[in-house]
């Protein structure tokens, strides 16, 4: 009746799932619109067209047990689970509770459901419902978020229903696939309302209830049903106010209140309970001395189903009946649940219900809490810890214990995401007591959130109050604040960077000398301290063993021991570029994604693939480079995470790829500027001189790289300074030139490495004539061949070549220029090739152009997985990689087969994928 549109949509995603193309769909709607009747359909549809029906139900009360959801669902699937890689089998057996180990990031826990469901469905297509999606726990709707923006080929179906509210736009399900359901049309409203009510309705009386229902098929049937016979014959009520849900619930309220005392009491005790046990209601309704006969009433009256499980007829009869309830009553049933659960077999859940059976404050109950919040949060469930914790505060009597765990709840808060929230947890924590080690984790924590929410130049300064205050109270924590001061100051800027700069640094010169032997990142809070006081010389060698200690780290020695250097490899990376060492940079890039991947960490992981590709494109592999672009694209979807954009932008630059360029670099300085990232703001700039040096726009290079060479990073000077030389040299600027390469000479000397000497030398030549300008051409290619350089080393050779040519050595200057040419054009770099097939025609000689490859019709993602198929990986190994099913691996080789007219891995690997 009205929802023919709506059971064929359904249906289509199951007919989809059966041949093998899965998706996902949220039903959303008000309470009582119809969606549990459109879903008891689909189950039917799917039973009987031999579907395995898996599902699960959110439940208000669960919001604070950390995957709990998700459990309900794969619980029943877990005899499979053994057939997934060892690393998902931990993360899967860590967040659900059935093992001991490290807290899974939740998008390695998203990966193994994935390949779960997909394993299942290797057996029999999987219909996987969930319904009152909106009140999931946090961590179980990120992971089926992140599951049903990965699924593709699996013959998994993903239904979600989820009611309306003022937050579903926030929602993690937000953005997927969505059919809304609307009310009856009048004619089906009244075909309804007639089928309900058996004796004959005045017509005045059925169109006011057709219209307070505004067509909720629930809504329908309860205010016939609590219509009194007086008002059905043609009487009337007051009018209100309430919403149409706000008005099923008080029929169910209504209904409840006319049932026995001893009934009432125990359909609270079933309300209060979210697992709907059977076996647990008889235990905790017997402790309350109520008998098993007290619950047909309830059933006769439609309002509660029992067998092994408890169902209400609709979830808004359990608010109702909770709602309704006196507080009294509501702390005896969750007082009689907390004798009924299982301490060792359940220990959380009978926490939660003890902490609801308190009056007041309960030292004893809020302690179980939180040791029920450590258990939370080892399984990855940092939200739930956070509301444990809180709850915890909430219940302890002793001011400066609560003031302790309301600082803790504010922490827990800020690592699940919820930073305002953290922010109104710690305003109540600064009225204390609070001792000064907590007073500066407050200050500290303050300052962390300051920067997670607007990377404003200020958080430096906060960050350097917090470190002098933990100085002589926690020497590790204050050391680390000190690094976490000059990695803000760094990347925030601002109007006063310089300042900002020289006080952050002389403020970490004091420092406390570490506990024991320095680690990792003791060497590089010194190292980068001597760099921005003393200058780059002094800085290097410090940096250098600083950068060498990351390399020699194990990290899974450091979070066994109680630290952790994994959060400082970003920095370590960016450092890396500062000391001009091309071999550090190589091997810290590779494993700052290498852990991240290993770690499942996937808010992470998209950074650091991006960092690896803008230094791919340096080291002249743009296919690598851009592999690693479409890898982080693939996984911010899924994820819904903010794509960065250095990557594509430095990509493009080096491309020639000017309109697309000039694009993304609009985009990532609003962006940035917004964050206020002086940093990026920076790279974008470098990007830009990058672009017009190789299309001989020297002017505009100019104005580019000036403004890079503004920034206070190294990194970036070290960009920004050859394209400074280039285009100062070929714009007639020569003063600005000299003094970027006396700039570039001073840091290449100190650094000593073949890059940056060959850098030197390069730019030397550009800013040299006669023969020593030759001298220092053929220097910068014999040390740039030393180094992993690729990019740089095919610019010397057409730099070289151009020289040349304008020498009048026709002979000599076509063979670097072929050379370059060649080089250039193999790695895409469009505008630098031209230049040389430009001076190549000028010397007589026609360039080759470069011929169609079989792999010009692959997409972005299957270039990438076909040459990692290349390597030897299998789909598995390849589907851990990429976040995704070994499944939707093997769907998309089918393609590349297609596509390349081959049939097998082994002629993959013969062809050329670069």
């Amino acid at each position: 009746m009205g929802r023919r549109a709506e059971c064929a949509r359904v249906e289509q995603l199951l007919t989809q799932a059966q041949t093998g193309r899965s998706g996902a769909l949220v039903v959303r709607g008000e309470a009582g619109i119809g969606k549990t009747a459109l879903v008891e359909q689909a189950c039917s549809t799917a039973t009987s067209s031999g579907f395995r029906v898996k599902s699960s139900v959110g439940v208000e009360a669960e919001t604070q047990f950390a995957f709990a959801g998700l459990y309900q669902l794969c619980a029943p699937l877990l005899d499979l689970v053994g057939a997934l890689p060892d690393p998902q089998q931990d993360a899967l057996g860590v967040a659900f509770g059935l093992r001991a180990g490290p807290a899974p990031d939740r998008f390695l826990v998203g990966l193994a459901t994935l390949n779960l469901l997909a394993e299942v469905a290797e057996e029999a297509p999987l219909l996987c419902l969930v319904d009152d999606a909106q009140w999931l726990d946090e961590a179980s709707a990120q992971v089926l978020a992140f599951v049903a923006r990965r699924v593709s080929v699996e013959r998994v179906a993903l239904l979600f229903v989820l009611r309306d509210s003022s937050a579903g736009d926030n929602h993690p399900l937000a953005g997927l696939p969505e059919l809304r359901l609307e009310g009856l049309g009048a004619a089906d409203a009244q075909t309804l309302l007639a089928a309900s009510v058996r004796r004959r309705l005045d017509d005045a009386v059925r169109d006011r209830i057709v219209a307070e229902a505004r067509g909720n098929p629930l809504a329908l049937l309860e205010l016939s049903h609590s219509t009194q016979s007086a008002q059905l014959a043609g009487g009337f009520e007051l009018p209100d106010s309430l919403s149409v849900p706000r008005r099923i619930e008080d029929g169910f309220r209504r209904r409840s209140a006319t049932l026995p005392a001893e009934t009432q009491l125990l359909l609270l005790v079933a309300a209060a309970d979210p697992t709907g046990d059977a076996a647990l209601l008889w235990r905790a309704t017997s402790h309350l001395g109520i008998s098993p006969e007290a619950a047909a009433p309830a059933e006769a009256s439609g309002l509660l189903e029992m067998d092994t499980r408890v169902r209400f007829r609709h979830p808004l009869v359990r608010s109702a009946v909770y709602q309704a309830a006196t507080p009294p009553d509501q702390r005896r049933a969750h007082a009689a649940l907390a004798f009924a659960t299982d301490p060792t077999v359940d220990p959380d859940r009978r926490a939660w219900h003890r902490a609801r059976a308190v009056q007041g404050t309960d030292e004893e109950a809020a302690a179980e809490l939180e040791s029920a919040a450590g258990r939370a949060r080892a399984r990855g469930g940092v939200a739930a810890a956070a509301a444990f914790l809180q709850h915890a505060a909430e219940l302890t009597p002793e001011p400066s214990t609560r003031a302790t765990r309301v600082l803790d709840a504010a922490q827990a808060k800020h690592d699940a995401g919820a930073s305002e929230a953290a922010l109104e947890l710690l305003a109540g924590a600064a009225t204390g007591p609070l001792d000064a080690l907590q007073r500066a984790r407050l200050e500290l924590l303050r300052a962390q959130i300051a920067f997670h929410l607007t990377r404003g130049s200020d958080v430096s300064g906060m960050l350097l109050n917090a470190a002098r205050a933990l100085a002589p109270l926690d020497a590790s924590l204050s050391r680390e604040t000190y690094l976490h001061a000059l990695d803000a100051a760094i990347i925030t800027g601002g109007l006063d960077h310089r300042r900002g700069m020289v006080e952050a640094t002389e403020a970490a010169r004091s420092a406390p000398p570490p506990p024991g032997p320095p680690g990792a990142a003791d060497l590089l809070l010194d190292g980068l301290v001597t760099t921005y006081t003393d200058g780059y010389a002094a800085g290097v060698p410090q940096l250098r063993q600083a950068l060498e200690a990351f390399c020699a780290d194990d990290p899974a020695a450091e979070v066994a021991g109680g630290g952790d250097t994994r959060r400082w490899h970003w920095l370590a990376s960016r450092t890396a570029l500062t000391l001009f060492d091309d071999d550090l940079l190589h091997t810290l890039a590779h494993r700052n994604v290498r852990l991240a991947r290993e770690a499942g960490a996937l808010t992470t992981l998209p950074a650091s693939l991006l960092f690896l590709a803008a230094v791919s494109v340096l080291f002249g592999q743009p296919a690598r480079a851009t592999d690693l672009i479409a890898e982080e694209t693939a996984i911010t979807q899924a994820t819904g995470g903010v794509s960065l954009r250095f990557g594509q932008l430095l990509l493009a630059a080096w491309r020639g790829q000017q309109a697309e360029t000039v694009e993304i670099h609009a985009a990532a300085v609003k962006e940035a500027a917004a964050r206020g990232n002086d940093a990026e703001v920076t790279l974008a700039q470098v990007a830009m001189a990058v672009l017009h040096n190789g299309l001989g726009n020297y002017a505009a290079a100019f104005d580019a790289a000036m403004r890079a060479c503004e920034s206070l990073e190294p990194p970036h000077i070290n960009l920004a300074l050859p394209e400074l030389v280039e285009a100062a040299s070929r714009a007639d600027e020569p003063a600005h030139a000299a003094v970027a390469l006396d700039q570039l000479n001073s840091r290449a000397a100190a650094s000593g490495t073949p890059w940056a000497l060959g850098m030197a030398a390069h730019s030397r030549a550009l800013t040299s004539i006669g023969p020593g300008a030759e001298q220092h051409h053929r220097q910068a290619i014999e040390l740039l061949q030393g180094s992993r350089m690729g990019a740089y080393l095919a610019r010397a050779h057409l730099v070289f070549g151009e020289w040349l040519r304008r020498e009048g050595r026709r002979h000599d200057a076509r063979e670097q220029l072929r050379t370059a040419h060649q080089l250039l054009s193999d790695m895409g770099a469009s505008a630098f090739a031209e230049r040389a097939a430009r001076e190549l025609r000028a010397t007589g000689e026609h360039p080759r152009k470069r011929t169609a490859q079989p792999t010009d019709s692959l997409t972005a993602q299957e270039l990438h997985i076909a040459r990692l198929v290349a390597t030897g990986a299998t789909s598995r190994e390849v589907a851990g990689q990429l976040f995704l099913s070994p499944r939707t691996i093997e769907a998309h080789l089918r393609s590349i087969f297609r596509k390349l007219g081959i049939t097998s891995r082994r002629q993959l690997r013969e062809l050329p994928l670069s």
